[in-house]
C-alpha cells in the first residue's frame, strides 16, 4: 500500500525547478526540465562540499555557532538543508506558470502545456488559472513559508507560541538569495502567493525529503538555529549564493528524469557537486612553509623594516596590520609575506589586493603573479582575477584564460564583466576560469587584484553585497595606498573593516603618507568589529592589532638610525605660464634628463604638452621624446603608453640599470602617473597639490638607486618643483571662480582638491623653506609633522593667510560633514554604535533602489564606491574614408561588429570583447549639461551592427573629427585624448 507521503512525493517531483533555456540538456539527450526537488538536492550537496573544501575554519566556526549550537556536524547538515530550501517558493502557482505564460517560443510553450497536464494528473495542487496567479517573487515566498515548516509556533506561523527569531531570520536571509534581503512589507505581501492550505503539504514534503537526504532530524532545528552574530548571517548568505550558482551550472549538473528514484538523484548530486567544486578550484589556500629567501630569491634578506614587520605579525589568529613606509621601500612584498603567513596560521581561502586605480591594479597584478608562481606548491593551480571594468581589455586577462584552457579544462563563457588571472611556468600555476568572469564572482576566486571599489561597495545595500562581503571575509585583504581615498570612501572602508574584523578576516593596510586620523579610525573600526577597546599613542611605523584587540608597534621608526631616510627637496615656484615652464625644461634637459610634469587636470596637461611639441624642434627635441598620459585616453592607447613607460623607465632585471632608459624624456601626465607605476624620473614638476600627494609623487623621482650615478648634473639631487599661482595679495589661488562671491579669478584645481588642503599645504611649506625657496624634507622623520599640519588641528597664521585658511577650512569641514552623512546613510554596520548589539536581519534589508553597485539605483540612495562625477561609457570607433569601421586611426584594425557567441566561437568572441573594451571611454556627464552641452547619448544615431546594440557609439574620422554621435562636438586624438570642440 502506498503511503500518503509516497503519494504526495509523486506529485512533488513534477514541480519543475529549471527549464532547458540554453539547450544544453537537449544536446545531451536529457529532459527539457528538471524537478525543483532535484535542484534543491544539488544545492544541498554543493553546500556540503563547499563547507568541507572552500570555507576557512573561522567561517565554519561562525556557522557552527549560528546553526549547530556548537556542534559542527549538525551545523553542516542544517546549512545544507537551509541552502537547499532557498528555492522552496518555486512550488507556487506564480512561478510554475511562468514556463507556459512567460516569455518563450512556441516549442517551449507546447512543452510547458504538456508538463502542466501531467502535473495536474499527478496531483500537484496547481490553481485553476496560472496566467492570473497572485504574483510574488519565489524567494520571498520562501521567506514567508519556511519558519512554519521548520517548527516556529508563533501566531504569524499559525500557532500560539513564541516567535522563533532564528527560523524567521533564516527565512528572510534565504529571501535575499537573488541579491537583496527583503524588508518586512515585501515578505508579508508574499504570504498570499502560496497559501499553506494549497501548498503546505507539498512544501512539507520537500523539506522532509531534503532533510532525509542530508541525514537531519527536523526536530533539532528549533534548538540550534540562532543566527544572531552578524558575520554568521553574511557567511550563510554567501554560502547559499555560491552553492546555488555552482549547482545551477549545467556543465556539471544534469537535468533529472522525474520518474527515477529520488535516492538516485541524491547520489548523483553528491558526485556532481564534488566534481564542480574541484574543477572550479573552490578550495582553501594551502600555504606551505617558506622563508623570505625562498619567497623572494632576488632579495634573499629582508630590509630592516621588513624584518621588523615579520617579527610583529602574530603567530595565531586574525590581525590588522598597518604598514607606513616611503614609496619604493618594499611594502608590497612585506604585505604578501604577511598574507602568506596569515593564510598558514588561519587557513584563509586566498587574498584580495585593493588599489585606488585600475592602472595600479594592472601593475600590482604582475607582482602577485610572480608571487604565486613561487609560493604555490608544485602542481597547484589557482584562479587569480583582475577586478575592474576594463580588465578584459588587458592582455593579462586573456593570458590567464588561455592558461586555464591549456591546463586542460573546457573553456566556457567569457561573459560581460571584469576579472582575470595570470599564467606561470614555475612550481605553481595561476590561471583564470572564465566562470569567474561572471558578475560578482571575481572576488570568489582564490586570488584577486582590483580596485578598492569592491571593498567600498561591500557594506552597502547593492545587489549581492553579502557575496562581496562574504568572499572578503574568507580572505586576507590588502588595501594599498590607503592615503589615496576621499573621506566618503574612508567612511565606507571603515564600515567594511568593522565587518572584516567581526567576520574573522585579516587586513593589511599600506601607505606612504597616512594621516593619523585615518589610521586611528581604521584601527578603531577593527577594534569595534572585535568588540575590543584600547588606547593608541598615534606614532607611525608598523601597527599590529591582534585578535584580542591588543596593539603593538615597530619600525620603521623615525628615530631609529637603521631606518632608511628619504631626502626630498621641494622648491616652491610661482607659475610663470605654460610657455616659460616648457621652454625652461626643454632647455635644461637638452643634454639629458627624464622629467615628468604632473598637472592636476587634463586640460592644463594637454596645453603644456602641445606647447612642448610646438617648441620641440626649435629646441632640438624629437616629437617621440615628449609623451602625454592621462585618463581621457582610450584604454587601447593608454595601456600601450603605460607599457612603453614601464619598458623605458621601469626597473632593470636583477637590480641592474635598465638598458632601455633614454638619455632624455619629457612626460606630461595627470595624477595617474603616481599610482603604483614603478617609474623613475630624474626630476619632477607638479601643480600645487596636497602635501601627501606631493610626497607620493616624489616617489617617482630618483626611485631606482641604481640610476643615481648616471643622472645629469643638474638633477643629481632629488627635487620636486611645485608651481603655484599668486593672487594680487601674494596668496595662492586655491578656490574655483565664484562670481557671486566676487571672486572672478580662480583655479578649477580647487574642484579636484579641497582648497583648504591646498592652502594649508602651501602655508606649511612656505614656513619651512630656505632662502632659495626650497623645502628640505626627510621622511619618515618629517612625515607626521607634514601630514598632521595639514590634516590635524587648524593652522594658525598671520594676516591675510589666516583669512584664507579660515574661509577655506569652513567650506572644507562642511564638505567633509556632507560626505560623512552620505556614507552613513548608505552603509550597513554589524553592530549598533551605541549599545553594540547585533543589528537585526531586517536592518540589512536592501532593494533595487540601491542598484547593482555604481550602476543604477535612485540618486541619493544608490550604492556607490566614490563621490566622483558620473560618466557615460561611450564606444569610440574610426570611420575611414571608404566607410570602413576600424579600431585605430590608421585603418589597420578592422572592427569586428558581427554577432559573436561565446558558446559557438569563443576565440572570436573574446577578441571582439577585448577590442570593444579597449575602445570604450567614460565621458563626464557634465559635458552633457548647460547651454553648450552635448546632445543626450540616448538621442545619438543607432547602428545596425549586432555588436553596437545598446551602446553609445561615437564615430570619428582618422583625423579625430567627430562624424557620428555628438557630431562636430567632440574630437578624439590618439595622443592627446578626447576633448570638446
Amino acid at each position: 500500500m502506498v503511503s500518503r507521503f509516497e503519494q504526495l512525493l509523486r506529485a512533488v517531483v513534477l514541480a519543475w525547478g529549471k527549464t532547458d533555456q540554453s539547450g544544453d540538456s537537449a544536446r545531451r539527450g536529457d529532459p527539457a526540465w528538471t524537478p525543483l526537488l532535484a535542484h534543491l538536492l544539488d544545492v544541498a550537496a554543493t553546500a556540503g562540499v563547499l563547507w568541507d573544501r572552500h570555507l576557512p575554519p573561522h567561517i565554519c566556526r561562525r556557522l557552527t555557532e549560528a546553526f549547530g549550537a556548537g556542534n559542527e556536524a549538525t551545523a553542516r547538515q542544517v546549512v545544507m538543508l537551509l541552502a537547499a530550501l532557498h528555492d522552496l517558493g518555486k512550488a507556487s502557482d506564480c512561478f510554475l506558470g511562468q514556463w507556459q505564460h512567460g516569455r518563450g517560443n512556441l516549442q517551449s510553450k507546447l512543452l510547458a502545456k504538456a508538463w502542466e497536464e501531467q502535473a495536474r494528473t499527478a496531483g500537484l495542487p496547481l490553481g485553476d488559472d496560472l496566467a492570473r496567479a497572485f504574483y510574488a517573487r519565489h524567494e520571498h515566498i520562501t521567506a514567508v513559508a519556511l519558519p512554519q515548516l521548520l517548527g516556529c509556533p508563533c501566531p504569524e506561523c499559525g500557532g500560539t507560541g513564541e516567535r522563533h527569531a532564528g527560523l524567521h531570520d533564516a527565512g528572510v536571509l534565504l529571501g535575499g538569495h537573488h541579491g537583496h534581503i527583503p524588508n518586512p512589507e515585501t515578505v508579508e505581501r508574499a504570504r498570499g502567493a502560496a497559501p499553506a492550505a494549497q501548498w503546505g503539504d507539498v512544501h512539507a514534503a520537500i523539506v522532509q525529503t531534503v532533510a532525509d537526504a542530508v541525514g537531519l532530524d527536523l526536530g533539532t532545528l528549533v534548538q540550534v538555529v540562532d543566527p544572531v552574530r552578524p558575520s554568521a548571517r553574511v557567511a550563510f548568505l554567501y554560502l547559499v549564493y555560491l552553492a546555488d550558482w555552482v549547482a545551477s551550472d549545467t556543465e556539471f549538473f544534469r537535468f533529472r528524469v522525474h520518474t527515477t528514484p529520488v535516492t538516485d538523484w541524491w547520489q548523483a548530486s553528491v558526485q556532481e557537486a564534488n566534481q564542480a567544486v574541484r574543477v572550479r578550484r573552490l578550495a582553501r589556500w594551502q600555504a606551505r612553509p617558506m622563508t623570505w629567501a625562498q619567497m623572494w630569491p632576488d632579495t634573499p634578506l629582508p630590509r630592516t623594516f621588513q624584518a621588523a614587520g615579520m617579527r610583529l605579525v602574530p603567530t595565531e589568529g586574525q590581525a590588522m596590520i598597518v604598514v607606513e613606509s616611503d614609496t619604493g621601500s618594499g611594502k608590497t612584498r612585506l604585505a604578501l609575506w604577511m598574507a602568506h603567513h596569515l593564510a598558514r596560521t588561519c587557513g584563509y581561502s586566498g587574498l584580495y589586493m585593493a588599489l585606488p586605480t585600475r592602472a595600479a591594479g594592472n601593475q600590482v597584478a604582475k607582482e602577485l603573479r610572480k608571487f604565486l608562481q613561487t609560493v604555490l606548491a608544485p602542481g597547484d593551480v589557482r584562479d587569480m582575477a583582475l577586478v575592474h571594468g576594463t580588465a578584459q581589455a588587458t592582455d593579462l586577462v586573456h593570458q590567464l584564460v588561455d592558461a586555464h584552457q591549456t591546463h586542460g579544462d573546457a573553456l566556457t563563457d567569457l561573459t560581460s564583466a571584469v576579472e582575470t588571472a595570470t599564467c606561470t611556468d614555475g612550481s605553481g600555476l595561476a590561471v583564470l576560469d572564465p566562470w569567474y568572469l561572471r558578475r560578482c564572482l571575481a572576488l570568489v576566486a582564490g586570488f584577486g587584484v582590483g580596485t578598492v571599489d569592491q571593498i567600498a561597495l561591500a557594506p552597502q545595500g547593492s545587489r549581492h553585497w553579502a557575496l562581496r562581503l562574504g568572499a572578503l571575509m574568507c580572505k586576507v585583504v590588502i588595501i594599498d595606498e590607503a592615503h589615496a581615498y576621499e573621506l566618503f570612501q574612508q567612511n565606507l572602508l571603515s564600515a567594511a573593516v568593522e565587518w572584516l574584523a567581526e567576520g574573522g578576516a585579516s587586513l593589511v593596510v599600506l601607505s606612504a603618507t597616512l594621516p593619523r586620523s585615518i589610521r586611528d579610525e581604521l584601527t578603531a573600526a577593527w577594534r569595534r568589529g572585535l568588540g575590543a577597546t584600547g588606547d593608541d599613542d598615534g606614532s607611525q611605523g608598523i601597527t599590529v592589532v591582534d585578535h584580542h584587540g591588543r596593539l603593538r608597534r615597530g619600525g620603521p621608526l623615525a628615530e631609529n638610525p637603521e631606518t632608511p631616510k628619504l631626502l626630498t627637496d621641494i622648491q616652491l615656484s610661482k607659475d610663470s605660464g605654460d610657455r616659460n615652464l616648457v621652454a625652461a625644461l626643454l632647455d635644461r634637459a637638452r643634454s639629458g634628463g627624464c622629467v615628468v610634469v604632473r598637472s592636476t587636470r587634463v586640460d592644463p596637461c594637454r596645453s603644456r604638452y602641445r606647447e612642448a611639441v610646438r617648441l620641440a624642434r626649435a629646441s632640438g627635441w624629437q616629437p617621440d621624446e615628449i609623451l602625454i598620459l592621462h585618463g581621457m585616453l582610450l584604454p587601447r592607447h593608454r595601456l600601450l603608453l603605460e607599457a612603453r613607460l614601464a619598458n623605458i623607465l621601469g626597473p632593470g632585471t636583477e637590480g641592474k640599470r635598465n638598458p632601455n632608459r633614454p638619455n632624455r624624456l619629457l612626460v606630461f601626465a595627470t595624477g595617474v602617473i603616481e599610482q603604483s607605476l614603478d617609474l623613475d624620473f630624474d626630476h619632477g614638476v607638479t601643480d600645487l597639490c596636497p602635501i601627501d600627494v606631493a610626497v607620493q609623487f616624489r616617489g617617482r623621482i630618483h626611485r631606482h638607486a641604481v640610476n643615481n650615478p648616471h643622472r645629469p648634473s643638474w638633477c643629481r639631487t632629488a627635487r620636486l618643483t611645485m608651481l603655484w599661482q599668486p593672487d594680487p595679495d601674494g596668496l595662492p589661488i586655491v578656490e574655483p571662480p565664484d562670481f557671486d562671491a566676487g571672486r572672478p579669478i580662480g583655479t578649477y584645481d580647487g574642484l579636484v582638491y579641497a582648497p583648504y588642503v591646498l592652502a594649508a599645504s602651501w602655508h606649511i611649506l612656505t614656513q619651512r623653506r630656505d632662502r632659495d625657496g626650497t623645502v628640505r624634507l626627510q621622511t619618515p622623520r618629517d612625515s607626521a609633522w607634514a601630514l598632521e599640519s595639514v590634516y590635524g588641528a587648524p593652522l594658525q597664521a598671520a594676516g591675510a593667510v589666516q583669512g584664507l585658511l579660515d574661509r577655506t577650512r569652513a567650506a572644507y569641514l562642511d564638505a567633509l560633514a556632507d560626505e560623512a552623512l552620505q556614507a552613513e546613510a548608505r552603509i550597513f554596520r554589524p553592530y549598533t554604535r551605541r549599545r553594540r548589539t547585533p543589528v537585526a536581519t531586517y536592518d540589512l534589508a536592501s532593494g533595487y533602489a540601491q542598484g547593482d553597485g555604481d550602476n543604477g539605483g535612485v540618486t541619493g540612495i544608490a550604492a556607490v564606491s566614490r563621490l566622483g562625477e558620473e560618466s557615460v561609457d561611450c564606444l569610440i570607433l574610426y570611420q575611414q574614408p571608404d566607410a570602413t569601421i576600424t579600431y585605430d586611426h590608421e585603418g589597420l584594425l578592422k572592427a569586428d561588429l558581427g554577432q559573436r557567441s561565446p558558446s559557438r566561437d569563443v576565440i572570436a568572441y573574446r577578441r571582439q570583447q577585448k577590442d570593444l573594451l579597449a575602445n570604450t571611454l567614460a565621458i563626464p556627464t557634465r559635458w552633457f549639461n548647460g547651454r553648450r552641452g552635448l546632445p543626450p547619448a540616448t538621442d545619438w544615431p543607432k547602428h545596425p551592427q549586432p555588436a553596437l546594440r545598446n551602446k553609445h557609439v561615437i564615430l570619428v574620422a582618422p583625423d579625430g573629427t567627430c562624424l557620428s554621435g555628438p557630431a562636430g562636438r567632440l574630437r578624439y586624438d590618439h595622443t592627446t585624448g578626447i576633448e570638446r570642440t
